[in-house]
């Protein structure tokens, strides 16, 4: 979704970067689960390959038995392996998710000011990364989005109302009246007068 399209639809800037930052958690959230499919996608495959070749060595019996319990060490191990990395995959997609929806513009650079280890050992992540953003935000403001309001927000330039005479205001046609009204009702008011 684009920041332009919002802003041709009439939408104020707090919509857009209301809208745009739900779209963005819904994106992140998106990755990282195609980022954990993908790395199961791999993990099959590999044991799946490991199982094959293992199968075709298998020769004779005592053979075949170390075998299989070397295959079960290498299973076991492959896959608190795996686990580790989705676990991970997991808690760097809702950092990230978290740091987006506190308006975090750089999600590496504010990685780097957390404990990151701290985070992954905790009980409560969700509330523990929370804080752990809020603190960062008030320590380096500068990495996240501006919250104060604009002072000084661009007006419509339609039409530049503001420099137009009583006469220019005669000479207008309807529509040009008509905009000028729609874009700037009290500039008409003014020039309108008696007419």
């Amino acid at each position: 979704m684009k920041r332009k399209f919002l802003e041709d639809m009439g939408l104020t800037k707090e919509q857009v970067d209301s809208i745009m930052a739900e779209n963005g958690s819904d994106i992140e959230s998106a990755k990282g689960d195609l980022e954990q499919t993908k790395a199961e996608l791999e993990q099959t495959k590999t044991q799946l390959q490991e199982a094959n070749t293992t199968i075709d060595g298998f020769k004779d019996y005592d053979q075949v038995k170390a075998q299989v319990e070397e295959y079960k060490t290498k299973y076991e191990q492959s896959k608190t392996e795996y686990e580790a990395k989705i676990t991970d995959m997991q808690f760097r997609a809702s950092l990230e998710a978290a740091i987006t929806a506190a308006g975090g513009r750089n999600a590496k650079a504010i990685g780097a000011l957390i404990d990151i280890d701290t985070l992954k050992a905790s009980k409560d992540q969700t509330a523990d990364i929370k804080a752990a953003i809020e603190a960062c935000q008030k320590e380096n403001g500068y990495l996240f989005g501006a919250t104060e309001p604009i002072n000084n927000p661009v007006g419509s330039t339609k039409g530049a109302a503001l420099g137009i005479t009583k006469e220019q205001f005669k000479a207008m046609g309807y529509k040009e009246r008509l905009d000028l009204k729609q874009n700037n009702p009290e500039k008409y008011t003014e020039l309108k007068g008696d007419n």
